[in-house]
């Protein structure tokens, strides 16, 4: 009776039959089949990349050599090192077409049923978001927008939308495995994963979520030990047709320190912005949130707070539970009075935001040229200092990452960390730049 590996050399002598020699090197050779059990196959492959291959592009040649060598109705299964040569970090992945969410036993979700989609308040500003996130949570089995890459900046309901999304499909299907978690949380736990010698089955657990929702994504930057098991994780319930759903306070393509084949990935599906809420919004917010804490607001208090509380529904959660925190306590009626008092403490009222376009020409002034000379190839040493100088700033003054201000610049994200770096050594030694710096930016806190 033929072994395991004079049947895999049959199937790879049909598989080379068909195939060119260069992709037969490349593809098959490197397999390694480590057993056949109950009719099933187990191959070990160097990396998930190859089992994207086996599923994909070979996926016909491939069934049809098991299927004439071992038999119909063979199974397949991958042995894949989540860690580069570990075979401890090895986890196994089942061959099978795309699957509905499935049943297993249920575990605690973690979803906070405050942040459901009844609670949430939708305007013209949030209204694509919101749309997107409520078709998922009502259609669970279906993976139009799989994975839903949500970003805004701090404050503006990303973690209520994605944890709705999760609750909705918890009401749906009661049985569905969700898990809301921070990208932190998942960073402290891989980290104990590798501690107790345990990747596998956190690796493994987090293959068996139906609805994945990572708030914060870009906390894992940096972090190559927590991406690297993150990459089988998202392939895994990709494949499967489970829901992946992340937030970000940046796009993808502004993710520093993540691996490029995960940001490739967050793409996959719909990447969709969660703006700061627009007036009429923010208004919509004060009402129903006053409304549920017992507290009537008068409109002309409502359009004053909408007014000057811009940056996101958080500060206007905030500014109304003082207004009724000093109303009950006091024993003061709610007035626009009362509401200055609170915003006073609370927000910088006609806040102005410094950007980049503000630091491109509060630089130039300082060293005396044309704005538009910064954004030439002109290497001259002033330009240059007056570029990393406007880079620096950049850094320290906006949200835009080092890739974005490299591609306003028309510089690399390479030049960009040089240039920060640079700016801040010689502000230690050199006392006239240091100067120079520190007078530019003392100009660009009057915009505040």
């Amino acid at each position: 009776m033929a072994t395991h590996d004079e049947l895999w050399q049959k199937c790879l002598e049909i598989i080379k039959a068909n195939i060119t020699e260069n992709q037969f090197e490349t593809w098959f050779m490197p397999a390694v089949c480590r057993g056949f059990d109950n009719g099933t196959v187990l191959l070990s492959l160097p990396s998930d990349y190859f089992r994207e291959q086996y599923e994909g592009r070979f996926f016909k040649i491939l069934s049809l050599a098991m299927k004439r060598v071992f038999g119909q109705g063979v199974k397949l299964q991958y042995t894949l090192n989540v860690a580069k040569n570990d075979p401890n970090s090895s986890i196994i992945i089942d061959s099978s077409e795309k699957s509905s969410i499935v049943e297993y036993d249920d575990i605690d979700s973690q979803l906070n049923p405050i942040y459901n989609f009844n609670n949430y308040c939708v305007g013209n500003s949030n209204k694509l978001a919101h749309t997107i996130a409520e078709y998922i949570g009502n259609n669970p089995n279906k993976v139009d927008f799989n994975p839903l890459f949500i970003h805004g900046s701090t404050g503006v309901g990303k973690t209520h939308l994605i944890q709705a999304i999760g609750i909705r499909v918890k009401e749906i299907k009661p049985s569905a495995r969700v898990l809301y978690i921070t990208a932190r949380l998942f960073e402290n736990q891989y980290g104990v994963a590798v501690h107790d010698k345990k990747v596998t089955d956190f690796i493994n657990f987090y293959q068996s979520i139906d609805v994945l929702l990572i708030d914060d994504i870009q906390e894992i930057a940096g972090k190559s030990g927590t991406q690297k098991a993150l990459f089988p994780i998202f392939n895994h319930l990709h494949h499967k047709g489970k829901l992946i759903i992340m937030t970000s306070d940046r796009p993808p393509i502004e993710l520093d320190g993540i691996m490029e084949r995960l940001i490739s990935r967050f793409g996959w599906g719909v990447t969709e912005e969660l703006p700061k809420p627009d007036l009429e919004l923010r208004k919509q917010i004060l009402h129903h949130k006053s409304a549920k804490n017992g507290l009537s607001l008068p409109d002309d208090v409502i359009d004053m707070i909408a007014e000057h509380a811009t940056d996101s529904v958080r500060e206007l959660e905030g500014i109304v539970m003082s207004l009724i925190t000093r109303a009950t306590i006091l024993n003061l009626p709610v007035t626009a009075e009362l509401a200055k008092v609170v915003m006073k403490s609370t927000i910088k009222v006609n806040k102005k935001k410094i950007n980049f376009d503000m630091i491109v020409e509060t630089t130039a002034a300082a060293f005396n040229f044309d704005p538009d000379v910064i954004f030439t190839k002109n290497r001259m040493r002033n330009i240059a200092d007056a570029r990393q100088v406007i880079m620096y700033l950049a850094n320290k003054y906006t949200d835009l990452s080092s890739t974005m201000i490299g591609a306003k610049l028309g510089r690399t994200h390479a030049t960009v960390l040089y240039g920060i770096k640079t700016v801040e050594n010689r502000m230690g030694i050199e006392k006239s730049f240091c100067e120079t710096v520190e007078q530019i930016e003392t100009q660009l806190n009057k915009y505040k």
